[in-house]
């Protein structure tokens, strides 16, 4: 499992410039079935508008893609495409909607334009670091607990879940990197008896910006 920067949900903005309305539309994908699926609900969604530029890029196949949907060479999906690559951004398609006012924009103003739907689109969509996490098991004893409890949010774990019956049973997420230095300690606090058992590999978020 690899590091990488997303987005973490799906956003949507809205702006005008000289009476064009330009909304932004970001959503995190996976592959590029989703991201034609998300492309053609714009459309139809959004079937009146001027245009529909997109940009996306994905980790599967290292692929990026961009339309500008009829605006003048250059001046949509380009600069939709780069808000993405300079932030170092994948796994995320970006649709800007246009509504033309009646005014041209002008090459650089259409390029400002699309940069600025872009990046408030994937800005209120949140950008977020993507760490591979493992999913840790671990029981103990009531008298326990709070010592754990306390060093597993210390370390940085996320308690995902805990079951009480004659003993406790908790579930973790850490940062595989982790994972180690959380053993040490857990059989130092608890005298060997608290041994984490790997049930798996997840992906743990961390808020960019």
């Amino acid at each position: 499992m690899d590091t990488f920067t997303t987005i973490r949900s799906e956003a949507h903005i809205e702006f005008t410039e000289k009476k064009s309305v330009f909304m932004g539309h970001a959503f995190p994908v996976s592959d590029e079935d989703s991201c034609l699926l998300y492309i053609d609900e714009m459309r139809s969604r959004y079937a009146d508008a001027t245009h529909n530029v997109y940009a996306y890029v994905l980790r599967q196949n290292n692929l990026m893609r961009y339309s500008d949907a009829g605006e003048p060479q250059g001046t949509a999906g380009m600069p939709t495409l780069d808000v993405l690559r300079k932030k170092g951004i994948t796994d995320a398609l970006v649709v800007v909607t246009r509504y033309f006012g009646g005014i041209l924009l002008g090459a650089g103003g259409l390029v400002r334009a699309y940069s600025k739907a872009a990046s408030d689109a994937v800005e209120a969509a949140g950008v977020v670091l993507m760490k591979p996490h493992s999913l840790l098991e671990l029981t103990c004893r009531y008298n326990e607990y709070e010592r754990i409890k306390n060093l597993t949010e210390l370390i940085g774990a996320v308690e995902k879940s805990s079951e009480f019956s004659a003993d406790i049973r908790m579930t973790l997420s850490i940062d595989s990197l982790l994972v180690g230095q959380l053993e040490k300690q857990l059989l130092d606090i608890t005298n060997g008896r608290c041994i984490p058992r790997l049930l798996g590999e997840v992906y743990g978020e961390t808020p960019l910006g």
